[in-house]
């Protein structure tokens, strides 16, 4: 058993202690936000926040998460400035890889309120669309909404 806190909430996972993150929020939790991609750590479509940072949810195990804090897309706002400055730039293009990527930007600005580009250069998801203009224009709306500079952003 896995016990931990999701959105705000407690969970008591009753699963194999072996099972990937990933299939406890998609299948014992319903937050199907969190996107299975390639299970390799790849793509980053999986991506959460776990005790401040980001994750891939498929590599890690429940039994590795004991007393952890995990935030998934579910758990933002709605309202949240990385979301709000990915409607206002309109990245999303087929969808896929955003609550990913949103969870990793909120995790970059939640920890450095002004990346620098090679920070961001840096973040492992992947947009198979190509939409990575709209995404470096997001994050530094996103910055600049949450306080941080932007001068070091090149959009």
């Amino acid at each position: 058993m896995a016990r931990m806190t999701v959105n705000g909430e407690g969970v008591d996972y009753k699963l194999d202690p072996d099972m990937p993150l990933l299939w406890a929020l998609r299948d014992a939790s319903n937050l199907t936000g969190t996107k299975y991609g390639c299970d390799s750590r790849d793509c980053g479509a999986c991506t959460v926040i776990v005790d401040g940072r980001a994750v891939m949810s498929c590599s890690v195990a429940l039994r590795d998460l004991e007393g952890a804090t995990v935030t998934t897309i579910e758990g933002l706002s709605g309202t949240h400035p990385v979301q709000q400055a990915w409607l206002a730039e309109q990245v999303t293009m087929c969808g896929y890889c955003e609550p990913g990527f949103i969870m990793a930007i909120a995790a970059l600005l939640q920890a450095n309120a002004a990346p620098s580009d090679e920070q961001i250069a840096s973040l492992p998801n992947i947009c198979r669309c190509g939409a990575y203009p709209r995404i470096r224009k997001a994050i530094a709306r996103a910055a600049q909404s949450s306080g941080g500079p932007t001068a070091n952003l090149q959009a």
